[in-house]
């Protein structure tokens, strides 16, 4: 071994870099790289907007037209001049004439008159356009019709304006809808398409090369001292989730040329990430390659599990070396490649959804080290939370602690973040269990 392998190698992580420094050091590096806007890293393009779910908007959006752009109907009903009703009631109703649309009374059955003259209304549907003329509508249920002289009698007398929906109730030309950086939800598409859009500007998606590395892996049934290779399908169906466009690569050996040419394959996309090789051990050459392609910015962070991960730069591209083990490979694409395809979008990570919860046993952990507990929640027994601000659930850390044990985490509802300044967490203390695992 060469001097400057051994020393790697001996020394280990002597200095672990906190969790938040990381990601501020990896924020600097993915905000100052690429050809993209300033705002947006990654670029934007336009998309029909019925293609946009989940997609992020590029730019301030405000409503293209009035919504409605007509005065309607907001009851089935008839419509007529508020006035003609004045002094109209149950035992005195006012009778005006009805007004049939023009052209075949026996078509549509939903047509309505074009505009109607004092004393006279006409039918009218919800949503219908109010004809020109009226000013309020009757609903159905306050007026008789009588069939064989085409009148009505009005039993109840309206305001101007009552039941009518006034141009631009719902929205008003030029008013703001949203900020860029919303995420459009199927809600916000159909307010879109009502505000005028057919196409909508949004950042483009950032797109991911996941490298799974080691001599050990393969595809199929194991043989003895095999694994197989389930980081690189995790992490990239994680980053497909968190709306990225992800390429997931072949194993690639221990050996430095082979590295080297996987990672510079994959500079193309906004976000290389490789899973494996990322410790100080003598087969763990990933971040000797990435310093001598561009720069380690980060080795070694103060989590666990999953401390010996490496974050550099190589040509303006981002490169996460996750570590081997599944669950420290999980906590670390959490804890960064999330963050990074945010920060690519010209957004942030939204907080995880939280359950609060009794916890059964303590949670140890080092001080300056960020923990992040596995645990299974289940309903408390009835009697035990019957105060308002007791939680619902309990909270029991798994007996699994390895970070290879990937069925800890699988099979887990959620992890309990142990902060760097604590040495722990006692049992019975109230926790928030992470679910990190929804879409986004």
């Amino acid at each position: 071994m060469e001097g400057a392998d051994r020393e790697r190698t001996e020394a280990g992580f002597k200095v672990r870099t906190p969790v938040d420094e990381a990601r501020r050091i990896l924020r600097e590096a993915v905000e100052g790289s690429g050809d993209g806007d300033a705002d947006v890293p990654c670029g934007t393009e336009t998309v029909d907007v019925d293609r946009a779910d989940g997609r992020v908007l590029a730019a301030p959006v405000a409503s293209a037209r009035d919504v409605p752009h007509y005065r309607r109907a907001a009851m089935d009903g008839y419509a007529v001049r508020a006035a003609d009703t004045f002094g109209a009631s149950d035992r005195s109703p006012e009778v005006l004439r009805v007004t049939e649309p023009a052209g075949d009374p026996d078509g549509d059955e939903h047509a309505t008159a074009d505009r109607i003259d004092p004393g006279t209304a006409a039918r009218v549907h919800t949503g219908s356009a109010l004809p020109e003329g009226a000013d309020a509508v009757v609903m159905i249920e306050r007026v008789t019709e009588v069939e064989t002289t085409g009148e009505l009698e009005v039993e109840d007398a309206v305001a101007e304006g009552e039941n009518v929906a006034p141009v631009g109730e719902d929205i008003e030309d030029g008013q703001h809808l949203y900020e860029a950086g919303h995420r459009l939800r199927p809600s916000d598409l159909g307010l879109l398409r009502s505000a005028g859009y057919g196409r909508v500007a949004v950042a483009q998606q950032p797109t991911v090369g996941v490298i799974p590395t080691g001599e050990e892996l393969v595809e199929g049934d194991p043989g003895p001292g095999e694994v197989v290779e389930t980081n690189g399908l995790t992490v990239s169906r994680l980053a497909q989730r968190w709306g990225a466009r992800a390429t997931y690569r072949d194993v690639v050996t221990d050996d430095p040329e082979s590295l080297r040419v996987a990672i510079q394959r994959d500079l193309t996309k906004d976000v290389v990430v490789t899973t494996g090789g990322s410790s100080v051990g003598e087969r763990d050459l990933l971040p000797e390659v990435i310093d001598e392609l561009g720069e380690v910015v980060v080795h070694g962070v103060g989590l666990k599990p999953g401390h010996p991960v490496c974050l550099g730069v190589v040509q303006d591209t981002p490169v996460l070396a996750l570590p081997g083990y599944p669950v420290a490979c999980i906590v670390n694409a959490v804890q960064f490649l999330r963050p990074v395809l945010r920060w690519l979008e010209g957004t942030t990570p939204d907080p995880h959804p939280t359950t609060r919860a009794r916890l059964e046993r303590k949670i140890p952990s080092e001080p300056g080290t960020r923990t992040f507990a596995r645990v299974q929640l289940e309903v408390r027994e009835e009697g035990e939370a019957d105060d308002r601000d007791e939680p619902e659930y309990t909270a029991i850390p798994t007996r699994a602690s390895g970070s290879g044990v990937l069925s800890s985490v699988a099979l887990a509802d959620g992890w309990v973040v142990v902060d760097d300044d604590r040495e722990g967490i006692p049992a019975g203390e109230t926790v928030a269990v992470e679910d990190w695992e929804p879409n986004g």
